[in-house]
C-alpha cells in the first residue's frame, strides 16, 4: 500500500491561474490537498468557469489576506512577482513556497534532464527530446514549455525519460535539481523581476545547487556566466563549445560537430554531422545543437542509460525544424521573406537574430523593456539593417521610448527609421519599404506584455498580419 502524499489534507494556495496554476488546480485534489486559487484577474478575464474546478475555492480579482488562513504551502506560478504584499506577508508567516516544477521533481519516477539558460532553452530542450525519441526512449517534454508535467505523473514510468525546460522564475523557488542539468548561457535578462544580475544568476544556479555527486552538469563553455557555474557542480561536468576541444562534451572542429569523452558512447571522439547539415540559422543555433549533443551523449553518467550514438543524434538534427516563433520563416511575398522571431524578448536575442542573416534586413523592434542594456544590439541593428521599424506605445517601460532616444545618440540616419503605433502598422510599413531579396525580421527585443499575453500570441499575430498581405 502506497504512503499518502505529504500534501494530503493540507491547504495549498495557488497564486496565479495561468497554465501552471490550472494544472496544479487539477492535480492537487488528486493527492488529497485542499486547494485555494487566487489571481488578480476576474473569471471573465481568465476565460474560465469555476465549475470546471469543483474542488477549488477561488479568490479572483485580487489577493485578500484571507487566502492565507490555514495555508500550509504557497504555490507560485512563474509570472507572479514574489514582491507582492500578500506573498511578503506569507513569507513573514513562514509559509513555505513551492511551484509545479518543484512538486514534479519531488515525485517523478523517471530520470529528469533539466535545461535552463538566458537564450536557446526551448530549441535545445525540444531537440534533446527529439534525439532521445530517435534513440527509442519514451520521452515526456514540458516544464516551462508546453504543458506543465505535474498532471502526467500517474502515467510516467521508471524507464521513461523526462526533458524539462526551466526558467529563472521557476528555479528561484526550487530546492530540487534534475539528475542531468544544463546551463546554456547566462547573460542579463529579467532584471525587471530579479533586480540584479547576481540575483538572476543565483536563481539559475538552483538547477545545479542540489545535485548529488553522481549527477551531471552540462555547461556552455564559451559563456563566462555558464562556465562559472562549474564551481557549484557536485558531480561530473560536461561542456559544449564552438571554440575549445572540450575533453568531455561536444565541440565544433572546423565544420564538424564532434562528441568526445563521457558524451561519446565509447569515450572516443566521433563526428556527429557537418555544420551545414544543421537546418537552423545562426551561430547561436550551432551552440544549441552542440548542447543537445553533449546532454544526450553524457546522460548515461547520471541516469545509467546508454548515451546516444552520433548517428542517432545526426538523424534527429538533420530532420529538426525550427520551433515556432524562433527565426520561423512565415511567408515569402513579392520576393520578400518574412521571419517571425517573437521569442526575442531581450536585446541579446535580437542581436543573435541579426547575426543569422547576410541578406539586407528590415527589422521590427518593440515591446516592453526589462531594464536591459540596448546599446550593443542597436549598434548591430544599425549596421545590419537597411531600415528599422520601432513599434509600440510610448512610456518609461517601453522599448520604443528607449530605442527612439538611443538611435540619434548612435547617429542613425532618421531616414532609415520608421515609428509605428502598433504591430499592425509596423508590418504594413515593412511591406512598403521592403525590396525583393530582403528579409523582414520581426525580432522585437522586448517582452510582449505591453500588448499581448505572451510572445507566442504576439508571434501568432505577426503571422496573421503577414498572411493577410
Amino acid at each position: 500500500m502506497s504512503r499518502p502524499d505529504y500534501l494530503a489534507g493540507k491547504r495549498i494556495v495557488v497564486f496565479g491561474f495561468g497554465r501552471q496554476g490550472q494544472a496544479l488546480a487539477r492535480w492537487l485534489p488528486t493527492v488529497g490537498a485542499e486547494v485555494v486559487v487566487t489571481d488578480q484577474r476576474s473569471a471573465r478575464e481568465l476565460g474560465i468557469r469555476r465549475r470546471q474546478f469543483p474542488d477549488v475555492r477561488f479568490y479572483l480579482g485580487g489577493h485578500p489576506d484571507d487566502v492565507l488562513i490555514g495555508a500550509r504551502y504557497i504555490c507560485v506560478s512563474g509570472g507572479v512577482p514574489l514582491d507582492l504584499p500578500i506573498l511578503e506577508l506569507a513569507s513573514k508567516r513562514n509559509i513555505p513556497f513551492t511551484n509545479d516544477a518543484q512538486l514534479f521533481l519531488e515525485r517523478c519516477p523517471a530520470p529528469v534532464i533539466g535545461i535552463t539558460g538566458s537564450a536557446g532553452k526551448t530549441t535545445t530542450t525540444t531537440l534533446v527530446a527529439r534525439i532521445l525519441e530517435a534513440a527509442g526512449y519514451r520521452v515526456w517534454l514540458g516544464g516551462n514549455i508546453g504543458a506543465p508535467l505535474v498532471e502526467d505523473l500517474p502515467n510516467i514510468r521508471r524507464e521513461d525519460l523526462v526533458v524539462m525546460e526551466l526558467s529563472s522564475f521557476q528555479l528561484e523557488l526550487m530546492s530540487a535539481s534534475p539528475q542531468v542539468a544544463a546551463v546554456l548561457n547566462l547573460t542579463p535578462n529579467h532584471l525587471d523581476r530579479h533586480g540584479t544580475l547576481e540575483r538572476y544568476a543565483a536563481a539559475k544556479a538552483n538547477i545545479l545547487r542540489n545535485q548529488s555527486a553522481t549527477d551531471v552538469a552540462v555547461l556552455g563553455w564559451d559563456d563566462p556566466g555558464s562556465r562559472a557555474m562549474g564551481q557549484i557542480a557536485a558531480g561530473e561536468i560536461c561542456a559544449f563549445s564552438s571554440y575549445d576541444m572540450v575533453p568531455d562534451g561536444a565541440f565544433l572542429l572546423g565544420n564538424r560537430l564532434v562528441v568526445a569523452g563521457s558524451a561519446s558512447f565509447d569515450m572516443n571522439p566521433h563526428v556527429v554531422c557537418q555544420r551545414d547539415e544543421i537546418p537552423l540559422r545562426g551561430d547561436h543555433n550551432v551552440l544549441n545543437v552542440l548542447a543537445a549533443c553533449a546532454i544526450t551523449g553524457s546522460m548515461g553518467l547520471a541516469i545509467k542509460r546508454p548515451g546516444v550514438e552520433p548517428k542517432t543524434m545526426a538523424q534527429a538534427i538533420r530532420s529538426f525544424k525550427a520551433v515556432e516563433h524562433r527565426l520561423e520563416q512565415v511567408r515569402r511575398v513579392a520576393g520578400v521573406t518574412y521571419v517571425n522571431d517573437s521569442i526575442a524578448t531581450a536585446p541579446e536575442r535580437l542581436a543573435a537574430a541579426l547575426r543569422s542573416f547576410e541578406e539586407p534586413l528590415i527589422v521590427l523592434i518593440g515591446g516592453a523593456d526589462k531594464d536591459l542594456p540596448w546599446e550593443a544590439a542597436l549598434q548591430l541593428a544599425a549596421h545590419k539593417a537597411r531600415h528599422l521599424i520601432v513599434f509600440g506605445e510610448d512610456g518609461e517601460k517601453q522599448v520604443c521610448t528607449k530605442v527612439m532616444t538611443l538611435l540619434p545618440m548612435l547617429r542613425v540616419d532618421p531616414e532609415r527609421v520608421s515609428r509605428a503605433d502598433n504591430l499592425e502598422v509596423a508590418v504594413a510599413r515593412a511591406a512598403e519599404v521592403a525590396r525583393p531579396g530582403e528579409v523582414v525580421l520581426f525580432s522585437p527585443g522586448g517582452t510582449s506584455y505591453d500588448a499581448y499575453v505572451d510572445f507566442a500570441e504576439r508571434g501568432v499575430h505577426f503571422r496573421q498580419l503577414v498572411s493577410a498581405l
